[in-house]
């Protein structure tokens, strides 16, 4: 028997990057999780149908977050004063190195699940430690939750503390492999594995290479940090000086893109040879514009990506982030690409709310497959927002009410949230 959810409200996403589709006073029909159709009225087959009313609210895809540290969100606002390397020494990798212990991260990681759930994200891919443990009980929590993640058990071998180093490339290789094989065992329908080196300079090219096959035997996603950073990226040199930039670092192991699904997150700095290789090889990119701002490194040139037809959506990137509402992600990526237009390149226009919300959305959600719009087959991730609080009485024009939701709204207006056309709440 087929599963029917028919939502009547005022239903928006994105077709494209350019527009929204608006329809007022509409009915969402989803049929065993995946999208079917928009109607004006409820259509004959479905007149006998029970369905859920939302009135006047705002239904909407979920958002997609394509980049946050689950560890760092117990120290979320801290250490804003610091640049990245500075920020990780300092602050980070303390923080991390306390997931050895179950209890701690019990305490964390619930902290974490919890808000995650009442926020505006359904799907997200997430960093969490080296620890094998703390991570499969993350994954376990996410699996509960019924949000749709893909989660890494992060891998170090140099560069790091004692506390966060990888005694070598063998045993993190080890604990990486039955890290996956604990995760398939598990048989998660929500919740799956993903392929995490933190970046170039955590990872020995041998780390690198092992990583390599696991991927290939076990056809992992790719998560990874890229060009955040100028002293990061003069590191990358350094460290790999047989490479031409720092993504081909990354491609030398066939860990960007082509035949592997991968994300690198920032691109603040990416050259023109970095951001062809990413377009050819199909890489997507995690825009995390508070993240550049709060840890000085400055803001990528998203109006490039866009025009380029790149795959982009947005990340949190919790704790240089600092806080898991999607939302503020849109407004933060529209000022700062105004930013870097009045300052810095004026032939990059600044991002329209339109481009904003599709990254969140439909952007994002690409990572996925067919994730963050209504178009029909699309996987019915829905969130049913109610702007009671922050709408003003007067104010009925649809687009201006998603609009000002952007720039004011949070988890309060979070009304009803679905993923897979499973009610979350």
């Amino acid at each position: 028997m087929d599963n029917i959810l028919v939502l009547h409200g005022n239903i928006l996403f994105s077709k494209n990057s350019k527009e929204l589709s608006i329809h007022k006073d509409s009915y969402l029909v989803s049929i065993n999780g995946l999208i079917d159709a928009i109607y004006n009225e409820i259509p004959p087959h479905l007149k006998d149908y029970v369905y859920k009313d939302y009135g006047d609210r705002i239904i909407i895809p979920g958002m997609t977050d394509l980049h946050i540290h689950a560890p760092q969100y117990a120290f979320q606002g801290i250490g804003m004063d610091l640049e990245l390397l500075d920020w990780l020494n300092t602050y980070t990798f303390p923080e991390e190195s306390k997931y050895s212990s179950l209890t701690y991260a019990q305490k964390a990681y619930t902290n974490f699940v919890e808000r995650l759930r009442k926020s505006t994200t359904t799907r997200a891919c997430i960093f969490a430690t080296i620890h094998e443990d703390s991570t499969l009980l993350l994954m376990d929590m996410l699996e509960k939750s019924n949000l749709s993640t893909l989660v890494g058990k992060v891998n170090m071998d140099r560069n790091s503390p004692d506390s966060l180093r990888e005694e070598s490339a063998s045993i993190a290789f080890s604990n990486t492999e039955k890290f996956i094989l604990n995760v398939l065992d598990k048989n998660y329908k929500n919740t799956k594995a993903i392929l995490t080196p933190r970046f170039i300079p955590s990872c020995s090219d041998e780390l690198m290479t092992k990583l390599q096959s696991l991927k290939d035997k076990y056809d992992l996603c790719v998560q990874s940090h890229l060009s955040e950073n100028p002293s990061e990226i003069a590191w990358v040199q350094e460290l790999c000086p047989w490479s031409s930039f720092y993504g081909d670092a990354y491609d030398k192991f066939n860990m960007f893109g082509r035949n592997t699904k991968t994300i690198m997150a920032h691109c603040v700095y990416s050259p023109s040879i970095e951001i062809e290789r990413m377009k050819e090889n199909g890489v997507f990119i995690a825009h995390c514009p508070e993240s550049n701002i709060n840890l000085s490194s400055g803001i990528a040139p998203i109006r490039t990506f866009l025009d380029k037809d790149m795959h982009i959506g947005l990340g949190s990137d919790v704790a240089a982030g600092t806080t898991l509402n999607l939302f503020k992600a849109i407004a933060y990526a529209i000022q700062a690409s105004k930013i870097r237009w009045r300052l810095q390149d004026s032939s990059l226009n600044p991002l329209t709310v339109a481009e904003g919300f599709y990254l969140a959305t439909k952007g994002g959600g690409e990572f996925f497959g067919k994730v963050g719009s209504f178009e029909q087959g699309y996987e019915s991730d829905i969130l049913v927002l109610d702007d009671t609080r922050i709408n003003h009485s007067e104010l009925q024009d649809l687009e201006k009410r998603l609009e000002r939701m952007i720039y004011l709204a949070d988890e309060r207006e979070v009304f009803a949230k679905y993923v897979k056309g499973t009610q979350l709440f």
